[in-house]
């Protein structure tokens, strides 16, 4: 059987949760976890100050009108979802289910990539992409679930702090 791969649903405004929820049940009812093994819908927390001072917290739809979906494309996936009522179609040329690349469901964070981080709170690192590539500093926290670290950095004779992602460091072997 082929790799699932991503997949994006277009859907009517507001049904996002509902079409998820009819494919998952569907899934369940019909046993196709191998074909159909994930729904997403992209959301990002939001925090809004309201006027007597207290903070509400809310998950806001990052691509409102679409459904992520890792399936393996077959009739009976494709049947299923696009038979989901609130569903409109593929995105894709022609409504010709398109995949989405491996870059796309990176920045869409629909998957986690695990890195291994070599360094700790403390160690010595080098920067070894981004715009300060060649600087070296020291770590000051170290955040896995994000994917970033705070490094003291020194340029130009002062102390910064500045937030990296995990891959941009590398510890400085000592020896």
């Amino acid at each position: 059987m082929e790799e699932a791969k991503w997949y994006v649903a277009h859907t009517f405004s507001g049904y996002e949760n509902k079409v998820a929820s009819d494919i998952q049940i569907v899934v369940e009812n019909r046993n196709l976890h191998d074909l159909i093994q994930e729904v997403a819908i992209p959301t990002e927390t939001v925090k809004e100050l309201k006027a007597d001072g207290t903070e509400k917290e809310y998950q806001r739809k990052l691509m409102p009108g679409y459904v992520f979906i890792k399936m393996v494309m077959t009739d009976e996936s494709w049947y299923v979802v696009r038979n989901t009522r609130g569903c409109t179609g593929f995105v894709g040329p022609e409504g010709e289910p398109q995949p989405l690349t491996d870059e796309e469901v990176r920045n869409n964070s629909l998957e986690r990539v695990s890195v291994h981080v070599s360094y700790e709170v403390g160690d010595m690192v080098n920067v070894i992409d981004g715009p300060l590539e060649g600087f070296s500093g020291t770590v000051d926290a170290i955040d896995i679930e994000n994917n970033s670290v705070s490094v003291t950095v020194s340029m130009f004779g002062r102390e910064n702090t500045v937030e990296f992602e995990l891959d941009q460091l590398e510890k400085v072997e000592e020896n």
